[in-house]
């Protein structure tokens, strides 16, 4: 007889979820964290907070009402750390509660502490009183999370050169900055400082930066973070960071040194895994602390289990909820559907981004005819009002029968009106719909009907012409 039927080791995303899924098919649930760590790395210091600080750098920079007010407006002249932090600190608090009634209303036990396997239905945790308690359990899930990866040759003193977790943390807002890494998580932080009025250098040793995305969006967006005075330093490489008493400096393998504040490193993230005793449960991670599942998350043992972050891409809280989800249907002997194919990607830029689909450099590699519609934010009453003449949104259409292959947003709410796309394409819907769909006026989702014009225009020139 185990102590629970299911245990999960963390209570991020995928944590919380998979220990809800199994609680409402009946299981007996324990889930294992820090009491400083609830609602995991997403909710205390990666994406919650990063999402709250940019909404705080939003409001009282007045940047988004510059476009009506002025280039001078500003809703506070002098924005402290402070300011930022008591809107961070207050959304922090109100999702732990929520994640707490949750966990406590599906009557799932939350053991504080710390869990390494004993054996793989076993898991030694130390709360913290210098004893530890075994707990044992028939399937247990693996949602430890990751950390920010920290290169052995950086010095990291958590004031000057920082990671992604430590810059919510800073004293005061810096004066300059250089962000190592022009990744997702680099590119948020670059420009929410850079709308604070933080002079920015983005260090980035490839040649371009989110190749993921598409072309012309990621130009608009160098665009608009060079006016925000953010200089972009591609096929450069960090050799060394010296710190001094009043700034750091960074020197470059071409050579090239810059002076900054504060020096932060986005060098990716690594599984938290050390800690594990995974070698005692017969399981392993790779280099980078990640854990190989298959289709259904199931690692090399049969009843364990890892999800979210700790198996590497997509390493999205979105991704991770449903994969949590799924293996504890999966764990529990539950019919589960598979994850939809089609999961859209947002980046919390300022300006933000989001899509769905492919890109225009996949289609065209892979010889798939297509056509574009775009929509201006400038043209559409909606983005007058709110102040953005800047925002786009393109559709990809198959000119052959009408099928939306990509929808790609830039601007005020991209990662909100993506998914009318992701719905449209996940059913099987034409760009005729859209065409004919009628929406709400004045909004930014009539973006759409407008793009699918655009694109449904050009396609009948084509046919018109070439029969």
């Amino acid at each position: 007889m185990y102590d629970y039927d299911l245990l999960v080791l963390g209570s991020g995303p995928s944590g919380q979820r998979a220990a809800i899924a199994a609680s409402k098919l009946g299981r007996r649930v324990g889930i294992v964290d820090r009491r400083d760590m609830i609602g995991g790395v997403c909710i205390n210091t990666g994406t919650v907070p990063s999402k709250t600080l940019r909404e705080a750098v939003l409001y009282l920079t007045g940047l988004n009402q510059r476009d009506l007010y002025g280039s001078s407006y500003r809703v506070k002249e002098e924005i402290t750390v402070s300011d930022l932090a008591a809107r961070t600190q207050h959304v922090i608090s109100r999702q732990t509660d929520v994640i707490r009634n949750q966990l406590a209303r599906n009557r799932i036990s939350m053991i504080t502490g710390t869990g390494r396997f004993a054996d793989a239905h076993a898991i030694w945790v130390d709360g913290g009183s210098g004893r530890e308690s075994k707990i044992t359990a028939d399937r247990i899930i693996i949602a430890a999370g990751t950390r920010p990866a920290r290169p052995d040759s950086v010095d990291f003193d958590d004031r000057t050169i920082v990671d992604s977790d430590g810059v919510i943390n800073l004293n005061a807002v810096p004066r300059s900055m250089v962000v190592v890494g022009a990744g997702v998580i680099g590119m948020e932080y670059a420009s929410m400082f850079a709308a604070l009025g933080t002079k920015v250098t983005v260090v980035e040793r490839r040649e371009k930066m989110l190749d993921f995305c598409d072309e012309e969006i990621v130009e608009s967006l160098k665009y608009h973070l060079r006016d925000l005075s953010v200089t972009f330093r591609f096929g450069e490489e960090v050799a060394a960071v010296e710190r001094h008493q009043t700034a750091a400096l960074c020197i470059l393998k071409s050579g090239k040194k810059i002076v900054a504040d504060t020096v932060m490193y986005s060098a990716g993230r690594q599984g938290q895994t050390d800690d594990l005793a995974l070698e005692a449960a017969g399981l392993e991670a790779d280099r980078r602390g990640r854990i190989t599942v298959d289709a259904n998350y199931r690692t090399a043992v049969e009843n364990i289990y890892a999800v979210g972050d700790v198996i590497g891409f997509p390493a999205l809280a979105s991704t991770s909820m449903e994969q949590g989800r799924l293996a504890a249907h999966h764990a529990c002997g539950e019919p589960q559907r598979e994850m939809h194919s089609l999961q859209p990607i947002g980046i919390y830029t300022i300006p933000e981004i989001s899509f769905v689909g492919k890109t225009e450099d996949e289609l065209t590699e892979a010889s798939t005819p297509f056509e574009v519609g775009i929509a201006r934010y400038r043209e559409l009453a909606r983005g007058q009002i709110v102040g953005d003449s800047y925002g786009m949104l393109k559709l990809l259409v198959s000119p052959g029968d009408g099928r939306l292959l990509g929808v790609h947003v830039f601007g005020t709410g991209a990662t909100e009106i993506v998914h009318i796309g992701q719905a449209v394409m996940g059913c099987g819907g034409t760009v005729e719909y859209l065409v004919d769909a009628v929406f709400n006026y004045p909004t930014l989702a009539e973006a759409y009907k407008v793009a699918a014009l655009d694109a449904s225009n050009k396609i009948r020139n084509i046919v018109r012409i070439d029969g």
